[in-house]
């Protein structure tokens, strides 16, 4: 299921969801640039999340680097592998983003984006702590925010595309069981890829895990840093 908009105004306009969305087309620009010089692989092992790397660092062990190895639970939240990668998570981001931003304000809501990309990488790393393979993008983010937006807006009715074979067709779902649907399918992946190596990151896959960990992440953070407090109605 792909989702278009959601019926759901806001009443700020969500610079930061803008700015989050440019920052990731300029890294995936730059990262063009790199891969036609042939340096896209370095970069990656440099600043996205290599869970090998990211344990040694945790038992003392050095790590030589040019930057610390939990920077890059940050850093690797701008990266992405391919345009269907980048347009998929900005496309979640554009929808769900302003509406979380709207209740949380500007500047918690970018601390809450970054903890959760943060703590989705960490839960990721968790179940594939040996992997040389690096982990990268904004999902692990935007799943905090999809999150946090199932529990304020439940409700909220998103305008979804939905293929049935050769054909397609548009309905308006309510967020509870999109979202709750999109956690329930990455839950049960995940859970899939403990025992074959095949599926997942372990296999230089889909971060199963990183998913699932930050929609919770998300669900937990939001209405500690005020989801409600200032809500609308």
């Amino acid at each position: 299921m792909v989702p278009l908009r959601d019926d759901n105004p806001t009443s700020i306009t969500p610079y930061v969801t803008y700015g989050l969305i440019v920052a990731n087309v300029l890294a995936f620009i730059y990262e063009l640039i790199l891969q036609q010089q042939g340096q896209l692989e370095p970069f990656f092992q440099l600043w996205a999340v290599v869970p090998q790397q990211l344990t040694a660092s945790f038992e003392g062990t050095l790590v030589v680097t040019p930057v610390p190895e939990w920077v890059t639970l940050f850093s690797s939240q701008f990266l992405h592998a391919g345009w269907l990668h980048l347009g998929g998570n900005m496309l979640f981001l554009w929808i769900f983003g302003n509406n979380v931003e709207d209740c949380l304000g500007h500047l918690k809501y970018l601390v809450f984006y970054l903890a959760c990309g943060a703590l989705a990488a960490l839960a990721q790393w968790y179940f594939s702590m040996a992997s040389p393979i690096p982990s990268l993008g904004a999902s692990g983010a935007i799943a905090g925010v999809m999150g946090a937006y199932i529990l304020r807006y439940p409700t909220a009715e998103i305008l979804t595309l939905i293929p049935l074979g050769i054909f397609t067709t548009v309905a308006r779902i309510p967020a509870f069981f999109f979202l709750g649907f999109w956690f329930l399918q990455q839950s049960f992946y995940g859970l899939a890829s403990l025992s074959q190596t095949n599926v997942g990151m372990a296999g230089g896959g889909i971060a199963y895990w990183a998913h699932a960990g930050g929609f919770l992440f998300g669900a937990i953070l939001g209405p500690i840093m005020g989801l409600f407090s200032n809500s609308r109605g």
